[in-house]
């Protein structure tokens, strides 16, 4: 817990060096939270080394759908018919991110959708690292009733003035972080920086058993080819604090990791582990980055008892995996 962010946050006589040179700050409005739902609008405030405003951009996007949640981001199928495709604007918006950190508020949600975007236009996001202000605003300790943008605002005094408007989601985030970024610098904070890695298996044909919704909008699917068979192995039980993982465990993930979600969940596959996409009492361990959160998978495992271990341990448990049982 930082004893004074207040004085914290003004800006330090020494930055710390190996704080990024820029920063993105983006906010994107979609047309729901799933891996087909699209990318509605899109707002990006450039950021210098200690947090100043340089730019800012803002685009509507035509999603080629139904544009899902209008009583949330309040723009409708007219609103958008005009609008750009993201093909048209991806080159633009690789322009703001370029160079940058991504900054967003649940960053592995933005990231996410922005390089699905990418990857369906057949093209790359210029984005190495990103950084989630939920995470850091834990890593300063900030005193917040929950983790949602207005009460990260509410806290550093920026006032809302469209919530789910993507250009002022992006402008209250550019607001709160800039003090927070100081805060975090002037006490030596570690950014929790995450790893971006690109998408680039996609394809525009329909999950098996998927069909044509009205106006002829057909879910996609991403990397199909990648469909996991189910685990040989029976569940051997919980994984044992400092034992080794044994081929058929239960394994599920939750929260940010600086490895792409789905490149760890195929290790663990090949390894000879149950990927589970829930959390129950059957499953052998948990792993997340964040234990503290309230994601439901991680109010369970505290609820059934469930070990957890973080991203950089999974990582060594799977570099000795124990095998199977025979019979």
């Amino acid at each position: 817990m930082l004893e004074d962010l207040t004085t914290a946050a003004s800006s330090p006589t020494v930055w710390p060096a190996a704080y990024p040179q820029g920063y993105a700050v983006v906010d994107v409005e979609t047309t729901g939270l799933a891996r087909d739902d699209r990318i509605v609008s899109a707002a990006v405030y450039r950021l210098d080394a200690r947090g100043e405003v340089e730019d800012h951009w803002y685009t509507v996007v035509n999603p080629e759908r139904d544009p899902g949640p209008v009583w949330i981001h309040g723009l409708t199928s007219e609103a958008l018919e005009g609008a750009p495709l993201f093909r048209d604007v991806a080159e633009e918006f690789a322009t703001r991110l370029e160079g940058r950190v991504l900054v967003a508020h649940n960053a592995v949600f933005d990231w996410q959708m922005i390089a699905r975007e990418y990857a369906r236009a057949r093209s790359e996001a210029p984005v190495k690292q990103r950084l989630c202000t939920i995470a850091l605003s834990k890593e300063l300790g900030l005193p917040l009733p929950n983790h949602k943008l207005e009460s990260l605002a509410a806290h550093f005094g920026v006032v809302q003035r469209r919530a789910h408007h993507a250009l002022d989601d992006a402008r209250v985030l550019a607001e709160a972080f800039r003090p927070s970024l100081r805060a975090a610098a002037a006490s030596g904070v570690r950014l929790p920086l995450h790893e971006c890695r690109p998408l680039t298996e996609w394809t525009d044909r329909p999950r098996t058993g998927q069909q044509a919704a009205p106006g002829g909008y057909r879910p996609t699917g991403w990397r199909p080819s990648r469909r996991r068979p189910a685990c040989p192995y029976p569940n051997p039980g919980r994984y044992a604090p400092g034992g080794r993982l044994k081929q058929g465990m239960r394994v599920a993930f939750s929260g940010d990791t600086s490895v792409e979600r789905e490149l760890l969940e195929d290790r663990a596959t090949e390894a000879g582990l149950h990927v589970a996409t829930s959390l129950s009492r059957l499953t052998s361990l948990l792993v997340t980055n964040d234990p503290d959160s309230g994601t439901s998978k991680a109010v369970k495992a505290r609820q059934y008892g469930t070990p957890v271990v973080d991203e950089a341990a999974f990582g060594q448990l799977l570099e000795d995996v124990e095998p199977a049982a025979d019979g």
